[in-house]
C-alpha cells in the first residue's frame, strides 16, 4: 500500500506511519511547503506524483503558521478539498476527527448513529468538516478518535498531561465521574490502518469499556512507576465513550491493571 499522511508529525502521525513502515507500506510525509493547505494546484500536483492508495488525513492546525482564518481553513476547508480530490481520483480517504464532536451537554457512551452536537471550538470545527467531506466523497472513511495514550511526555497525550499536572500542582486531580474515549496510540494506528480497507462509513476508535479518569489515571502512574499522585474528583460529569461495533479496539485491560 502507498500511503499518504498528513500530518506526519503529530502524535497519531508519527505512531500511524511508524506502522505502517514497519508493515512493509510505502508512507509519504504530506509536505505543506509544497502544498500548502489552500493550494488546491499545488494538491493536485502532489497527489499525481505521489499516486497514493489511500490518504490518511490527520492533521489538524496545531502550529499557527499565518495563515488568515487558520483554524477554519485547516481543520475545516483542507478536509473538504482532500475529500473532493480523493473522489475525484480514485483515492481512498480515511479522515480522523474527534469525540469532542459530541459536546459536554450531550449523553454518553455515543454509537455512530448518535448525532454530533459540538457547538464551537475545535469540536464544532471538526463537525462542520465531517458534513463536508461525507457531501463530497461518499467513499470516505472517517475515524473518530478519543485521547491518546503515548508512553511519554512531550507530545500531545494523557501521559503529558499527567505529568505536567503533577509538576505544576503536585498532583493529578482525575475525575471518578468520567469515563473518557480514550486508546493507546498503537492500538489507534492499527485500527487506522485496517480502515484504509474497510467500508466506507464512521467508526468509533476506543478502547475504554468501563473505566473512569480516576482509575485509568491510578492505572497508568502503577506502570510508570507510581511517580504522580492521583486525587480523585467529582468536578467532572461525563460519559465520553465512543461505542462502535463494526471496529474493534484494543481494550485498555489488555495494556494496564484496571478494576473488573
Amino acid at each position: 500500500m502507498r500511503a499518504l499522511v498528513t500530518g506526519s508529525h503529530g502524535t497519531v502521525g508519527q505512531a500511524l506511519s511508524a506502522r505502517l513502515c514497519a508493515d512493509g507500506h510505502d508512507v509519504t510525509a504530506w509536505d505543506r511547503q509544497r502544498a500548502a493547505v489552500d493550494d488546491e494546484v499545488a494538491a493536485r500536483q502532489l497527489l499525481e506524483s505521489v499516486r497514493p492508495d489511500v490518504i490518511f488525513h490527520l492533521a489538524i492546525a496545531s502550529q499557527p503558521t499565518g495563515v488568515e482564518n487558520e483554524g477554519w481553513c485547516v481543520n475545516v476547508e483542507w478536509p473538504e478539498l482532500l475529500a473532493r480530490l480523493t473522489a475525484a481520483a480514485g483515492i481512498r480517504l480515511v479522515f480522523t476527527s474527534t469525540a469532542m464532536v459530541f459536546s459536554d451537554d450531550a449523553r454518553g457512551p455515543f454509537t455512530v448513529a448518535a448525532k454530533p452536537d459540538a457547538h464551537e471550538g475545535y469540536g464544532y470545527e471538526k463537525r462542520i468538516a465531517e458534513q463536508r467531506v461525507r457531501a463530497v466523497n461518499a467513499g470516505a472513511v472517517i475515524a473518530r478518535l478519543g485521547w491518546q495514550i503515548g508512553d511519554a511526555s512531550g507530545s500531545n497525550n494523557m501521559i503529558d498531561f499527567l505529568e505536567r499536572n503533577q509538576r505544576e500542582h503536585g498532583c493529578v486531580r482525575a475525575s471518578t465521574k468520567w469515563l473518557p474515549a480514550c486508546s493507546f496510540l498503537p492500538d489507534t494506528a492499527d485500527v487506522l490502518m485496517r480502515l484504509a480497507q474497510a467500508p466506507a462509513r464512521t467508526y468509533h476508535i476506543d478502547a475504554n469499556e468501563r473505566w473512569t479518569f480516576h482509575e485509568i489515571a491510578l492505572a497508568l502512574s502503577e506502570l510508570h512507576g507510581r511517580q504522580w499522585q492521583v486525587e480523585p474528583t467529582d468536578d467532572f460529569v461525563y460519559d465520553q465513550r465512543l461505542v462502535d461495533e463494526h471496529i474493534c479496539t484494543r481494550s485498555l485491560a489488555t495494556r494496564l491493571s484496571l478494576p473488573d
